[in-house]
């Protein structure tokens, strides 16, 4: 894999690239957020390891910027600060995936994997389930021909639920599959299914998105 790591710390950057070298892979640096940002939009990476705390431009404001200019690059993010704020505030900028420092290299290279697999699992077309569109490449999303901006988590979400319209998908599988092993406290889920309905069912006369009581969520079209 060719990886670009965006840290400012350069004990840390020299330790992930020493690692993955040996393990093969070519590793790419910047010490600065507006190099890793000039870096990630101009060569193609399979995954960005992303620092939240960088000078000149944050993780965050990196990660927000290269998500709209290259929606489908995937971005691991670290950071020191390990609150449920912090962790929301990560995955809400665009980040695939979250590690608080300190690391395991064990662990941040299984992380890796598992972002270069659901890369390869995640077909390219377009999903449809009646008049709903939405475009996992391009990150768009259309009803009816209208447009639709969604936060990125709530994107996952729909994406999930478009991909297995044809069966109810448990509240617990949504959470694995979007928050995987740090899921926030609380019940943030029902948030995000709050504003999804508010984008893609509440401007129209058809509501797409149901919940089974108890269980889970389905999108699909009652008439079909």
């Amino acid at each position: 894999m060719n990886l670009l790591v965006v840290e400012d710390h350069a004990d840390i950057a020299a330790n992930i690239g020493l690692y993955f070298e040996n393990k093969g892979h070519t590793v790419d640096f910047a010490y600065n957020g507006r190099h890793g940002l000039e870096l990630a939009l101009d060569q193609n990476f399979d995954i960005v390891i992303l620092d939240l705390m960088l000078p000149g431009l944050d993780g965050i404001q990196l990660c927000q910027q290269l998500k709209a200019r290259k929606p489908a690059q995937r971005v691991l993010m670290l950071t020191a600060r390990d609150t449920l704020d912090d962790t929301l505030e990560g995955f809400e900028a665009g980040a695939d995936d979250y590690l608080v420092k300190p690391f395991s290299l064990l662990e941040l290279d299984a992380r890796i994997q598992a972002l270069a697999r659901r890369g390869i699992d995640s077909p390219s077309e377009v999903l449809r389930v009646a008049d709903l569109e939405l475009d996992p490449q391009a990150h768009k999303l259309s009803r009816d021909g209208q447009p639709i901006h969604l936060k990125p988590t709530d994107f996952r979400i729909l994406e999930l639920l478009m991909r297995n319209h044809q069966r109810v998908v448990p509240q617990r599988e949504i959470i694995e599959r979007i928050w995987r092993d740090d899921p926030p406290q609380g019940d943030p889920l029902r948030v995000h299914i709050h504003n999804i309905r508010q984008k893609i069912d509440k401007p129209f006369d058809k509501p797409l998105l149901h919940t089974r009581h108890g269980v889970g969520y389905r999108l699909h079209d009652p008439d079909a």
